[in-house]
């Protein structure tokens, strides 16, 4: 068990805190996948973090800087919350990145880790053939709003819609949207899904990250996912029910040569066998991540003839 009052009381540097706290994290064998790969960024982030210093670039002569007894008794409350009780660090600091921009994170919603990061950062390129021709934007289960931000700056000519059927994700929403100053550019929808939203207006991205984790696969999650809300997480039939609901209705909202880009994760086979007649055009990344796929507005529509009933 670790011993929080002795590191209270023989930790004194930076250094210290930065090698101390990589080897209580490794010891007590965390999972790591919420923006870090290993205990000693994970550590890193929180240490540094926590004290306001630089993560990326920090000076050498801070190494050797001693804490003060109040800085020591927060970073410790820290450590223990992540060690004991699973915390994911986001949730400690209320920050994560996402395409190089950081966002206020909490309880509420998820914290941002998808591939479709790199689509965004590079305008969806090949399939998108005319960036600047984009003009509208849907998010849909926008969560803490990064997708829809990180697609404002990637389309700044471009309005985007943000939408959740959440109104605790959408406040979240709304300080990132404030926090990076887009607020005339991007829009706060709270609907269930479709619902709220109006066939005449037309998009010619639409882009979600729904829930897509079926039971069995939700059961065996790590504890550390266990405090993102499960209902960002978590769908019907087998992770598909909320996929099926998208796939059914995006035609009606595309431009006629707007695309629908989902992303299902680990359902990727499912979707496949689910529905066969359709050819999901999956995408690679070059750093990491899978489970994204793109539709015309044509193939959407071959969907719904197909599976609407």
């Amino acid at each position: 068990m670790t011993d929080y009052n002795a590191a209270q009381s023989e930790l004194k540097t930076l250094r210290d805190f930065l090698r101390w706290t990589t080897s209580r994290f490794n010891e007590a064998g965390l999972f790591y996948g919420h923006g870090n790969d290993d205990a000693f960024n994970e550590a890193s982030q929180l240490v540094l973090g926590s004290l306001k210093l630089p993560v990326n670039e920090l000076p050498e002569m801070f190494l050797d800087a001693r804490l003060s007894s109040a800085e020591k008794t927060s970073l410790l409350r820290l450590i223990e919350k992540r060690i004991e009780q699973r915390i994911p660090l986001p949730y400690l600091t209320n920050e994560a990145w996402f395409t190089g921009l950081p966002f206020y994170v909490d309880e509420r919603v998820l914290i941002p880790r998808s591939p479709f990061a790199e689509l965004i950062e590079t305008q969806f390129e090949p399939w998108l053939e005319h960036p600047e021709q984009v003009h509208r934007i849907l998010d849909l289960c926008t969560g803490s709003g990064c997708i829809a931000i990180a697609l404002a700056m990637a389309f700044d000519e471009a309005k985007v819609d943000a939408v959740d059927i959440s109104a605790d994700a959408l406040a979240v929403a709304r300080i990132n949207i404030a926090k990076h100053q887009l607020d005339d550019q991007v829009n706060v929808i709270e609907s269930d899904c479709w619902q709220a939203l109006k066939p005449e207006q037309q998009y010619d991205l639409i882009i979600s990250n729904p829930p897509y984790v079926g039971a069995d696969e939700m059961a065996g999650l790590p504890e550390e996912y266990r405090h993102e809300p499960a209902s960002a997480l978590e769908a019907a039939d087998n992770g598909l029910a909320l996929v099926k609901e998208i796939l059914l209705n995006a035609v009606d909202y595309l431009t006629e040569d707007g695309l629908l880009f989902v992303e299902v994760g680990n359902s990727d086979l499912a979707v496949d066998e689910a529905w066969p007649d359709i050819a999901f055009l999956w995408l690679d990344f070059e750093f990491g991540g899978h489970g994204i796929f793109m539709l015309t507005k044509a193939q959407c529509r071959d969907f719904q003839k197909r599976y609407a009933n």
